[in-house]
């Protein structure tokens, strides 16, 4: 049976220049129809918890830890997935002939979408839209995706936009910290050990392919 799935996706830490070692993107994804009834209860969450602005990994903290630490369980609890593609930029290799990192990046996206696409579903992919530079690359990412004919629709969106795609920044969130060896913030440390807990593997380190609620890939590059 054919089933629509909307998938939301983001990227941390991916800019050439940025003194950051990992490039992370990644996306969580949902059946459609249960988007409204996940919508709906992460709105339930922030007025419990009275969580005012974006869900961000760069805003855990203390006081916000009560609502960050339900909406992990909340995740863990439903149909929600999460994937994610980790290079370490040192190894990328701009001296390769007719390869700049702007195509890597794109190479990623390929990565990070097409492995887990069902051709007898269709799909809704949203993008954080981030730049003036944003359309550009809708189509660039229109061109390596068109094969691809199970793709209803891809677009840009802001992120407020989506509890899904500010979702997927606190999971990225989470591995990058990690990755990077950074326990300063309690609450972070504790959120990382919660979903260590929930998935029971290391969050440095690639998960089986098979891997469908929680999938990280580290790409080695030669």
């Amino acid at each position: 049976m054919n089933k629509t799935f909307n998938i939301y996706c983001d990227e941390s830490t991916h800019l050439p220049n940025d003194s950051m070692p990992y490039m992370i993107i990644a996306y969580v994804s949902t059946a459609y129809n249960q988007l409204k009834q996940h919508n709906q209860h992460i709105k339930l969450l922030k007025e419990k918890h009275k969580f005012k602005g974006e869900i961000k990994w760069s805003n855990v903290s203390k006081s916000q830890y009560p609502f960050y630490n339900e909406l992990i369980e909340y995740f863990f609890a439903t149909d929600l997935k999460f994937r994610a593609v980790i290079v370490d930029k040192s190894k990328i290799d701009e001296t390769r002939e007719e390869f700049t990192y702007n195509d890597f990046y794109f190479r990623m996206y390929y990565q990070l979408l097409y492995h887990k696409m069902d051709s007898s579903n269709t799909y809704n992919i949203y993008l954080d839209i981030k730049d003036t530079s944003s359309q550009s690359k809708l189509t660039t990412l229109r061109n390596i995706l068109d094969k691809e004919k199970s793709i209803r629709n891809l677009q840009f969106i802001k992120s407020y936009e989506s509890y899904l795609m500010q979702l997927a920044d606190l999971l990225m969130g989470a591995i990058n910290y990690n990755l990077r060896g950074l326990s300063k913030v309690v609450a972070k440390t504790n959120l990382i050990k919660k979903i260590e807990t929930h998935t029971k593997i290391s969050l440095n380190a690639s998960t089986p392919k098979s891997a469908d609620k929680f999938n990280l890939f580290f790409i080695e590059l030669k």
